[in-house]
């Protein structure tokens, strides 16, 4: 029997990805653990390898395709000793023209309608209410009819939005009948299931403002006068996770200034006393690194500000996973150092710089970036004094951190110069309090102001 290659899901969060390279042509022979593909997540790129031998009979999906859904065919493999022309012909379940139900071609009773069409007395115009049910059946709400939600990726939703198309109007040909973009495209390309007008929808109440339209964004702006760069997977992660982050969580900010001279001067003692290794230091601590492991050790101290927010539950973290943000082309990733109260500083800086290099060529693996408990955001080496970061769900907190630079400070009623770091957390109102936060704030500065207790 044909052996069907589905498209994995490489995150637990994943619900499409890019098929960005095929490493096999159709009729190539594959084993067992042959890497075949390439697929881009929105933020990494990761190979995929076979599970089963056989010979490539068709590759059901491009290379370049975007926003293949996980558990979609892309490839068909014929077994040994099958014919491979006709394992190639098997159906795969890929729409060609979504097959779709009846209903929305024929709808004797309603001619395809431009506005709510008009219904037979006694027998209202059928909104699908707030609760999921109808009232009475209705010809063009295939996906609405049995009373419950609409299953539609949200592509498939912003498409139909931005179309006026009625999403529970639409037959689904993806599994268990969820609604793709190919159904919407098709659903427009016909000219119906237009979404009713707005009185009929539920009662008059304020709305938030909807974006503009792409096609609102550039009659703006003169025509010739820019190009369109289509958005990669990692760019819409990012805009959906920023707005998620910003409607949802109550910010408030702590800034302090922290004096920086014992921990360079601690710093550059640690560094000139690195073994060598094939003539290199075994390791080269950056201030970045010690900014980790003072957080770490911070919310260690201060366990009431390592949490997570549920609409259940408090998440008391045991251990501090910091996260540090780092820019890679295209936007940024947030790799994760586990555990981080629990390293040495070199343990730290080593796995820091492994983890940004393969970031950067976007070879993390999910449980590399995902989760954590708080995150550090540093752009003190691009000259920024200091700036309020967003604050990266499910964590709690975040550390902007600013440039360190000479600045007057009184000593002994005297004025004296240092070099003084301004750091700014951004706090989940929700869970950290203002008086917890500050603690939190001022174990930080404490140990980036007395380093050697970062050693013991």
């Amino acid at each position: 029997m044909p052996i069907q290659i589905t498209m994995p899901a490489l995150s637990p969060t994943m619900e499409e990805g890019n098929l960005a390279k095929w490493l096999v042509k159709e009729g190539d022979t594959v084993s067992a653990g042959d890497v075949i593909a390439e697929i881009e997540t929105d933020k990494a790129t990761m190979e995929v390898e076979a599970v089963d031998e056989g010979t490539v009979a068709r590759l059901v999906v491009p290379a370049g395709s975007e926003g293949v859904k996980v558990n979609a065919v892309i490839a068909v493999l014929a077994a040994e000793g099958e014919d491979v022309a006709e394992a190639a012909n098997i159906d795969t379940g890929a729409p060609k023209a979504p097959p779709g139900p009846a209903p929305i071609e024929t709808a004797p009773e309603m001619p395809p309608p431009v506005e709510p069409p008009v219904q037979p007395p006694m027998k209202p115009v059928p909104v699908e209410p707030p609760g999921g049910g109808s009232v009475g059946p209705s010809p063009v709400t295939p996906n609405a009819a049995s009373g419950g939600r609409v299953f539609a990726s949200p592509l498939a939703r912003r498409i139909a939005t931005d179309a006026g198309i009625d999403i529970a109007s639409v037959p689904g040909t993806g599994p268990k009948g969820r609604i793709v973009k190919a159904d919407v495209e098709a659903a427009k390309t016909s000219g119906i299931a237009k979404a009713p007008a707005p009185q009929a929808a539920a009662p008059a109440a304020a709305q938030a403002p909807k974006p503009m339209s792409d096609d609102a964004v550039l009659k703006l702006f003169e025509e010739g006068s820019y190009e369109l760069v289509k958005h990669d997977n990692m760019r819409k992660t990012i805009a959906r996770r920023l707005i998620e982050a910003k409607s949802t969580i109550p910010h408030f900010y702590l800034s302090v200034d922290c004096q920086l001279d014992a921990l360079l001067k601690l710093r550059g003692e640690l560094n000139a006393a690195a073994p060598q290794k094939d003539g290199q230091p075994v390791y080269k601590l950056s201030v970045n690194d010690m900014i980790i492991k003072a957080l770490a050790l911070a919310l260690r101290d201060v366990p009431d500000a390592n949490v997570s927010w549920t609409d259940e539950n408090m998440v008391h973290h045991k251990h501090a996973d910091v996260g540090v943000a780092v820019s890679i082309p295209g936007g940024l990733i947030t790799p994760v150092i586990r555990r981080a109260e629990e390293k040495g500083l070199s343990t730290i800086s080593n796995e820091m710089k492994d983890m940004a290099a393969r970031a950067r060529d976007r070879k993390l693996k999910p449980e590399e970036y995902q989760g954590g408990s708080s995150a550090v955001s540093n752009l003190g080496m691009m000259g920024i004094k200091n700036f309020s970061a967003v604050i990266n769900p499910p964590h709690a907190t975040i550390l902007a951190v600013g440039a360190g630079e000479q600045r007057p400070v009184i000593r002994d009623g005297a004025v004296a110069t240092a070099t003084v770091m301004s750091v700014t957390l951004s706090t989940d109102h929700r869970c950290v309090d203002g008086a917890l936060g500050a603690e939190l704030l001022g174990a930080f500065r404490a140990y980036i102001e007395n380093p050697m207790g970062m050693l013991v």
